[in-house]
């Protein structure tokens, strides 16, 4: 069980966070009548952000102070391999700040199954017969940030993020907040300005969305960093086929 946290932690941290902080990038995504999946992705840290991680990972003294990846592609896709669900991954990292490469699931329900014993909504739900969902609001946020692993919660923290805090603020409450702390209107224009593209390709023609745009069996979702961080309102992207 132990083993089976670990791995999920890190996939969480490499995957979900980049969303979470100032990140470009995209993810294409093909899901299949049987519930297998494989998604490409090309992600990257926001200059400004990555330096502000970077500093905050030499305060603390982990491996990226000494030039090492903020994000390690590599055993990232060694963790995935002791997930649930049958995964297999390539991933690399293109700079210290970026990530590329594959994933494949051979059963995302699997994959994506949240003990009984945890309550309240589940971050992702996944029926092969046709609907998934991701939900993510100010109660289940930080419940997410503490499976993933203290780095990850202390990085979100000192951004002072309400995923991480669960504190009520605005977007634009978060951005003057942002600036006011560390004295950077760059920073807060990146964050404001970042968002990561999903294109997800369903085994059949899709019949209704929530928080993207569709055409035939392919989904589009455009989602900004600053949606994730300050979770002013419940996100909820919704696909049934």
């Amino acid at each position: 069980m132990q083993k089976i946290r670990y791995a999920f932690q890190r996939i969480i941290l490499g995957l979900c966070v980049l969303l979470c902080y100032s990140c470009s990038g995209r993810i294409d995504g093909v899901l299949r009548e049987r519930g297998s999946a494989e998604l490409s992705l090309e992600l990257s840290l926001q200059p400004r952000m990555a330096a502000l991680i970077q500093s905050l990972a030499a305060f603390s003294g982990s491996g990226a102070s000494a030039g090492g990846p903020l994000i390690d592609g590599p055993a990232v896709a060694r963790s995935l391999g002791a997930a649930p669900g049958g995964v297999s991954a390539e991933l690399r990292n293109t700079s210290p700040s970026a990530v590329a490469g594959t994933i494949r699931i051979a059963q995302c329900k699997d994959f994506l199954a949240i003990p009984e014993k945890q309550s309240g909504t589940p971050f992702i739900q996944y029926d092969p017969a046709g609907r998934a969902v991701i939900s993510l609001d100010r109660q289940s946020g930080p419940r997410l940030m503490a499976l993933i692993s203290p780095e990850a919660g202390d990085y979100l923290s000192a951004l002072m993020a309400p995923l991480a805090t669960g504190e009520q603020l605005t977007k634009e409450e978060y951005l003057a907040l942002i600036r006011s702390v560390y004295r950077q209107a760059m920073l807060a224009d990146e964050i404001a300005a970042s968002q990561v593209l999903v294109t997800l390709t369903f085994p059949r023609p899709i019949k209704s969305i929530r928080g993207g745009t569709f055409q035939g069996a392919k989904a589009q979702f455009n989602i900004p960093a600053l949606d994730f961080l300050v979770l002013e309102r419940p996100l909820v992207y919704e696909v049934t086929w």
